[in-house]
């Protein structure tokens, strides 16, 4: 069986914008391992029964079904040993990093950009996903996003951590990119994607970072419609 990467997609199955299923693709270019990216959507769980999962990414690799993009990266460690290593000796300050994305940095995120979601998915999904979320924040999500602009200075500031190491290094993982350069590459690929926000500055080095990973792998990143530079 070849190796496929089940991933969130929009009404365009060329576009695809999960922060964590970018984590996914991003580990399996580190590994050097190619996947046939097939394309799922929010209203799609009963295509992951195979997985005992709802959510993507699920990678399987021949007889091997692995959901969680984390423990996908801990699977293509494990089963590539000869490949480059995803985590190395760092593995306990990657997972801080990892959950300081999951908790920091997506909840600031999606209070900026959620309301350019719903347009980049087909009308069902849309629907689905406009009520779902609205339930959550007990509020429209233009109401959500409304007046972002004024709060990127928050945003920004809360990056700063980020972009002293990213001033001294070239990657969080050091001279080259590990797994934690991918989860949070994943929260700003996502936001890139789906909405034509400008969140960092020029000037940013954590604007420079980001560039330096959309152009890694031949482009992989690059090459997924976007809604911003």
């Amino acid at each position: 069986m070849a190796r496929q990467l089940y991933e969130l997609a929009g009404a365009d199955p060329a576009h695809r914008f999960s922060p964590f299923c970018w984590r996914s693709r991003m580990a399996l270019a580190h590994k050097g391992l190619d996947a046939e990216c097939v394309p799922w959507r929010f209203t799609e769980t009963d295509r992951l029964a195979f997985a005992n999962h709802n959510k993507v990414p699920v990678l399987v690799d021949g007889d091997t079904v692995v959901p969680d993009s984390w423990a996908i990266a801990e699977y293509l460690d494990r089963a590539y040993p000869d490949r480059p290593a995803l985590f190395g000796t760092a593995k306990a300050a990657i997972r801080f990093i990892t959950a300081w994305t999951d908790q920091v940095l997506h909840a600031a995120l999606v209070r900026l950009i959620v309301s350019d979601i719903p347009p980049v998915l087909d009308p069902v999904a849309a629907s689905y996903f406009r009520s779902t979320r609205e339930a959550v924040f007990g509020k429209s999500l233009e109401a959500v996003t409304e007046g972002r602009e004024g709060r990127l200075p928050e945003f920004r500031k809360l990056l700063d951590p980020l972009r002293k190491t990213l001033r001294s290094e070239p990657f969080l993982g050091g001279a080259a990119p590990d797994y934690a350069d991918y989860a949070v590459f994943g929260a700003f690929q996502w936001a890139r994607t789906v909405s034509p926000l400008a969140l960092l500055a020029a000037d940013d080095p954590v604007r420079d970072w980001r560039e330096r990973l959309l152009d890694r792998f031949d482009g992989l990143a690059r090459q997924t419609p976007a809604m911003a530079a």
